[in-house]
């Protein structure tokens, strides 16, 4: 591990902003912000660029930036201590940990930023939006809240509306060229660092914004199978 990451793991730890893998937190969050505005989670955060813009946008709102790895966290958390945002928390933990560290209906929204599209169909399963982890969002967030993808991924995209139209869940937004809207929200301006990367070389920022059912079917295996029968088919 280079010296730089040693560093930041050790001075996230003093950060008063950031839980590492606390024990019995879950149902304490307003407490932790001293309020009880609504707590909006961004996962697989990275730098935690989402979290703290958002938490400059609405300071009658909490932001929980949720990613694994504490040396890009450690930027974000830092900035939020320095500005400061005391509406700004930052949990190291895996996101499928996440009914551990929230109780029911605790979260109101949930962001996904520019998350690893995982291409292969192979790791299907490991895309934020597939429904293993819509299951695990639907435990901790709030009935009708909302979910939010933002992506330059096309693939991602397609695939979450196919898991939408699959599953009865109720789409509410759904945008191709976020930027060449005539009105962008004000949320969606806001740029991560992989964004700037343009990994997927799309050229254009997909956005989605859907609600969860009560109930999300397990059909997944069909899903993977359809999956594998349009990678054939493109071949």
């Amino acid at each position: 591990m280079g010296q730089k990451k040693l560093l930041r793991f050790s001075q996230i730890k003093a950060f008063s902003n950031l839980y590492e893998y606390p024990k019995d937190i879950a149902g304490t969050w307003h407490e932790k912000f001293q309020n009880n505005h609504p707590i909006i989670l961004e996962l697989a955060c990275g730098r935690g660029e989402y979290a703290v813009g958002l938490g400059q946008l609405y300071a009658d709102q909490n932001f929980i930036g949720v990613d694994v790895k504490g040396n890009r966290m450690y930027l974000g958390a830092k900035k939020a201590l320095d500005l400061p945002l005391n509406n700004v928390r930052f949990l190291r933990t895996q996101i499928e940990m996440l009914p551990d560290y929230f109780a029911a209906e605790e979260v109101d929204e949930i962001w996904i930023t520019f998350p690893d599209p995982q291409l292969r169909t192979s790791r299907a399963k490991k895309r934020l939006t597939h429904p293993r982890f819509l299951r695990l969002y639907q435990q901790v967030l709030k009935k009708n809240g909302c979910i939010h993808l933002k992506t330059d991924s096309p693939d991602l995209f397609h695939f979450t509306h196919k898991v939408i139209n699959m599953y009865g869940i109720t789409l509410l937004e759904s945008c191709d060229d976020v930027y060449a809207q005539a009105v962008v929200d004000e949320r969606l301006k806001l740029k991560t660092h992989y964004e700037s990367l343009d990994i997927a070389g799309s050229n254009k920022i997909f956005y989605i914004k859907f609600q969860l059912p009560e109930i999300i079917p397990h059909q997944d295996d069909v899903l993977q199978l359809l999956l594998k029968e349009t990678e054939q088919s493109e071949a």
